[in-house]
């Protein structure tokens, strides 16, 4: 069953054109940040001599003011963003399915003190709270992965938690409690297999919102710093040029741009696919 739903959710994708735009924006930015050290020279290597040349044969994307060549930065800024969102999000996964598991599955106390938590959380406005706390520590690329992880699991929580309240009655549930299943194995084995579906569409939705995030920040100068790359990095040092040099900051914005509305596309097209009536459609 398992097997005939992932063909499933794999032709809607296919036949989706946006969500399959979006699943090939996303393997040629990944593909991109893995080959970087094969298409790229040294992102740091400084060359004055060359430095604000705009886009050309020599240097496809043009030079910074240090004479840098603008493609080789991109994509290794490609493996920060990459990575930051993937980190980020699987702290944010693990945190909101261990919590929305147990508010969900043994509710009454554990449901309200958990929920209440994730109440107080979402009070505060996530990006201003990601400011305060990175005011009091070094602005590393570590500590932006962990702070956005930190302060983005409270979604995920609220899904596994709806899930598991809609699934915990279930008969096959009940046989397991039947036949003296521990609430782990129920928890691990039984339930939340069948409770990924919106963790999946919210994981790849939450990569787009990282990478926005950690551009932000390194746009506002607190997050990744230089001399290492990052797509916010480049858009703040363009920003200075941004008369004489358009080129320093239309090329990392539209990095952002296609990565973003990749992943927001292909999950869409994953939550369509998990929609039975959607996929009833087709």
């Amino acid at each position: 069953m398992k097997i005939l739903l992932h063909h499933d959710i794999a032709r809607h994708v296919r036949t989706n054109r946006l969500a399959f735009a979006g699943l090939l924006i996303v393997l040629f930015m990944f593909l991109m940040a893995l080959l970087a050290p094969f298409l790229g020279g040294d992102p740091g290597e400084i060359n004055i001599a060359v430095r604000l040349q705009p886009p050309g044969f020599n240097h496809l994307l043009g030079t910074d003011d240090l004479g840098r060549d603008v493609l080789t930065r991109i994509l290794y800024a490609a493996r920060i963003s990459l990575l930051v969102g993937f980190v980020a999000v699987g702290i944010s996964t693990l945190i909101g399915v261990c919590l929305g598991a147990l508010a969900g599955y043994y509710g009454r106390w554990a449901d309200a003190v958990i929920m209440r938590f994730v109440d107080l959380m979402l009070c505060f406005p996530t990006f201003f709270l990601i400011l305060a706390v990175i005011a009091f520590l070094e602005p590393s690329i570590w500590n932006i992965m962990i702070i956005i992880g930190l302060t983005s699991w409270m979604g995920v929580a609220r899904l596994v938690r709806a899930e598991f309240l809609s699934l915990r009655e279930r008969d096959f549930v009940v046989a397991a409690r039947a036949i003296g299943g521990s609430d782990s194995r129920i928890i691990f084995r039984h339930i939340l297999p069948n409770a990924l579906s919106p963790v999946l569409v919210s994981a790849t939705l939450g990569v787009a919102g990282a990478i926005l995030t950690e551009s932000a920040l390194s746009f506002l100068g607190i997050g990744v710093q230089p001399p290492t790359p990052s797509w916010g990095n480049m858009l703040m040092a363009g920003k200075q040029t941004l008369g004489t040099a358009w080129w320093l900051s239309f090329f990392p914005g539209m990095a952002i741009l296609l990565t973003v509305l990749g992943y927001n596309l292909l999950g869409e097209g994953v939550r369509d696919a998990f929609d039975p009536r959607m996929r009833g459609g087709k």
